[in-house]
């Protein structure tokens, strides 16, 4: 039986945000990535940020720079490359902190994805927060509608502890462009806890705590323990495991978490498994899913979606927004229920009332939210 539809919070459509630009396409966080997210119809565009040694807000994905830009080919900053702690976990890299503005300028981006377009890899700039914030204002201008931004601060508790206090720098920059307050088109959001309550007791933006989990049990189940040398903050937030506080992110999905992300947050960022989980065959019980579809590899296409959680209803119970990440379109990061097409997984979404998606290809969310409201 069809899944009766249900409403956003405001009423409104669901938003559809950039996620990190339009990175099914071009290179993530880039101001060309965020133009043509913002030419598709994204009604917000997402940087993340992270600092550089002399205190610039930059966009970038994480702290780290091999990834997404061409530094590993660049002999000058071979010295450069090191090992930091990273939410717990050992990270051998390039790191954005021991780079002035200047350096990062000399840089270039490319594409994260093996599998996705890699022609534009080198050519692009990697932006402050600063030029995103004039793009969104220029672009709005251009096209008669308002477009957002929705900022994350990456690794916070990583960047006060260099003496980079990045939650300060957001706000500055917001207060800049006048777009500290709850009526400014932005939501900050973070998977750590403190700094953002940091930023409501010290302005009224829009706010949105951020849920992660390491991995989905066969039976469905969110699963928050990391192992051992991984990345505490994919299962609960660091600020709180450096304070002692053992509550994984699965504490924001229960009644009590609920009320208390009202405290300080205008909703909730959850993995889409938080809102449709899924569940898989193990015919020979190895604890391993099936390959389904034998393609010879273990992905999101062998799996099968389960029966959808309150989650979005319980938080709109309280006036919580809910935002989900992040929606794909290649065929292994579909359930086999949507049949290879990226339009099914929107409209499963969208009907549950969800208030905004996170979209590396923003022309496709769209294009399902133009056919769900038909």
């Amino acid at each position: 039986m069809p899944i009766q539809k249900q409403f956003t919070l405001s009423g409104e459509k669901t938003i559809v945000i950039g996620h990190r630009g339009t990175p099914g396409y071009l290179p993530e966080h880039t101001i060309e990535g965020y133009t043509n997210a913002i030419k598709m119809g994204a009604d917000f565009i997402e940087p993340d940020l992270v600092v550089t040694k002399d205190g610039f807000l930059v966009v970038r994905h994480e702290p780290m720079l091999s990834g997404t830009t061409n530094v590993s080919e660049m002999p000058e900053f071979a010295s450069k490359k090191t090992t930091k702690n990273i939410d717990g976990k050992q990270i051998t890299d390039w790191f954005v902190s021991d780079f002035t503005l200047a350096e990062i300028k000399k840089l270039r981006a490319k594409q994260a994805f093996a599998e996705r377009p890699q022609e534009f890899n080198n050519l692009y700039l990697i932006p402050t927060f600063e030029e995103v914030i004039a793009l969104a204002k220029q672009k709005s201008k251009e096209l008669g509608r308002t477009i957002g931004i929705y900022p994350e601060t990456k690794h916070p508790s990583f960047h006060e502890a260099l003496n980079l206090p990045i939650t300060d720098k957001l706000l500055t920059a917001l207060e800049v462009a006048g777009w500290n307050n709850s009526e400014a088109p932005v939501f900050v959001q973070s998977f750590e806890v403190s700094n953002l309550q940091y930023i409501r007791s010290k302005s009224t933006v829009k706010t949105i705590q951020l849920l992660s989990c390491t991995d989905v049990a066969l039976n469905g189940d969110l699963i928050f323990s990391v192992p051992k040398g991984e990345l505490i903050s994919d299962g609960m937030p660091y600020d709180w495991y450096l304070k002692g506080d053992t509550r994984d992110f699965g504490f924001f999905i229960t009644p009590k978490g609920l009320d208390f992300v009202k405290t300080y947050a205008t909703g909730i960022g959850p993995w889409k498994p938080f809102i449709i989980p899924y569940t898989a065959t193990d015919v020979n019980k190895d604890g391993i899913a099936d390959d389904k579809n034998a393609d010879g590899k273990i992905n999101e296409a062998d799996k099968m979606a389960l029966p959808p959680t309150s989650l979005i209803n319980e938080a709109h119970k309280r006036g919580l927004q809910v935002h989900a990440y992040t929606f794909r379109n290649e065929s292994h990061r579909l359930l086999s229920d949507y049949n290879n097409n990226p339009h099914l997984e929107y409209q499963a979404f969208y009907r549950l009332g969800l208030d905004g998606v996170f979209s590396d290809f923003t022309d496709t969310a769209i294009q399902a939210r133009s056919l769900d409201l038909k």
